[in-house]
């Protein structure tokens, strides 16, 4: 198996030669800084992909495996580092998912590249927002200002808010 930079090469022989039934797979994921800078990703930290890749009766190959790590996300309010763990279970045919990423599934005769199936399940992982403990403590208000959220505009705005001037 080699694996290095953003590929991810899963040698699949034994398997094409019907002499295993399925191939292990227990790797740390590497993602190089400037892809991870693409999408505002600070850093992956213990990033890992074990569980195991089959050859079905129509020699396709099934993937059963399971993605762990951690996320290091710039806080939506401070900007600063906030660690997000992650887990998350990959299962399906290598090929439909390599069409589903709309990919070219970069296959030789005996290897398969899992890194883009790998890649894509980590962004899914990516929440929307992402605030650190440190956030709780931010002063949301001061002398001749406020913090103005959508939440507390549509509280201010609403319809009802007059009606409650007329009681």
């Amino acid at each position: 198996m080699f694996i290095g930079g953003d590929l991810m090469i899963i040698d699949i022989t034994k398997l094409k030669q019907s002499l295993l039934t399925s191939i292990e797979v227990n790797e740390d994921v590497f993602v190089s800084k400037e892809e991870l800078n693409k999408v505002n990703i600070i850093d992956l930290k213990d990033t890992k992909v074990t569980g195991y890749i089959n050859k079905d009766d129509t020699d396709s190959y099934n993937l059963d495996l399971v993605l762990d790590g951690i996320l290091v996300l710039p806080d939506s309010v401070s900007l600063n580092p906030v660690d997000v763990p992650f887990s998350t279970e990959i299962y399906g045919n290598y090929a439909e998912m390599m069409e589903e990423i709309q990919e070219i599934a970069k296959k030789s005769n005996n290897s398969l590249d899992i890194f883009p199936i790998i890649w894509e399940n980590i962004l899914m992982e990516i929440p929307i927002k992402v605030t650190g403990p440190e956030a709780t403590d931010l002063k949301l208000s001061g002398d001749g200002w406020k913090l103005v959220t959508e939440e507390s505009e549509e509280k201010e705005n609403s319809a009802f808010a007059k009606l409650k001037d007329l009681l």
